[in-house]
Order: structure tokens, then C-alpha cells, then sequence
């Protein structure tokens, strides 16, 4: 599932501060970057399955393993995790309204503490 128009996918930011607004939201980035791109991920295990809520990025200047880039946020997601396959954010799938309703609270959140410090 895609969250269109959360205004995340129209900003930049610059990585390490992007790493603790993301953090102080639950999304983690971990193992889960190249030189190139981010993912942060927060897992929800619920009784319905695990799912997970996922903000990716990808450098317009500098590099991620140096810890020095800018990054382009794209549009968020939400899918589904089916052991042993993996994650699927697939339109077809089901997903639990209280969960979505979570999630554009969280999304609504981490754009009003990135406002502060993003550009467009």
C-alpha cells in the first residue's frame, strides 16, 4: 500500500538528521542502505501478521556510507511480511484500518519534525 500525498516524497534532508527524526519515530534504517539509497523500516506484529511501514530515500548529493548525503524521500509504504517470501506491498493486500490510521499518524508526524529542517 502506498501513502500518497503525505508530502514526505517532495522533501530532502540530510542523512544524520533524517537517521534521528526517523529513529524517534520508530523507523530504523540498520543493515537497510547502499550508497545510494535508504529504507527505514517499523515492524508491527499484530494478530492479522507482521507488517511493516517502510520510507525509502535515495541520495541527490554525497554518499550514505560516509554519512554525509542529502536525501530525496519517496513515497511510503506499508506491506504485508509471508514467511519464508518476505515483505508484499502489493494493492490487493489487506490491511487493518486501525493499522493504516497508525501509520498516516506516525507519517504526519515525522514530516512535521523533518519540516524544520528539510528542503523541497
Amino acid at each position: 500500500m502506498r501513502f500518497e500525498n503525505t508530502g514526505l516524497e517532495k522533501m530532502k534532508a540530510d542523512l544524520n538528521r533524517l537517521d534521528e527524526v526517523m529513529s524517534e519515530h520508530g523507523l530504523i534504517r540498520a543493515e537497510q542502505w547502499d550508497y545510494e539509497r535508504v529504507n527505514y523500516d517499523r515492524k508491527f506484529e499484530l494478530k492479522e501478521g507482521v507488517f511493516y511501514l517502510r520510507v525509502q530515500g535515495y541520495a541527490v548529493e554525497g554518499d550514505v556510507g560516509a554519512h554525509r548525503a542529502v536525501i530525496q524521500l519517496m513515497i511510503p509504504l506499508l506491506g504485508k511480511h509471508y514467511y519464508p517470501h518476505g515483505v508484499e506491498y502489493g494493492e490487493g493486500e489487506n490491511f487493518p484500518a486501525s493499522l493504516v490510521k497508525k501509520c498516516e499518524q506516525i507519517l504526519a508526524d515525522v514530516k512535521a519534525d523533518i519540516e524544520k529542517f528539510a528542503t523541497v
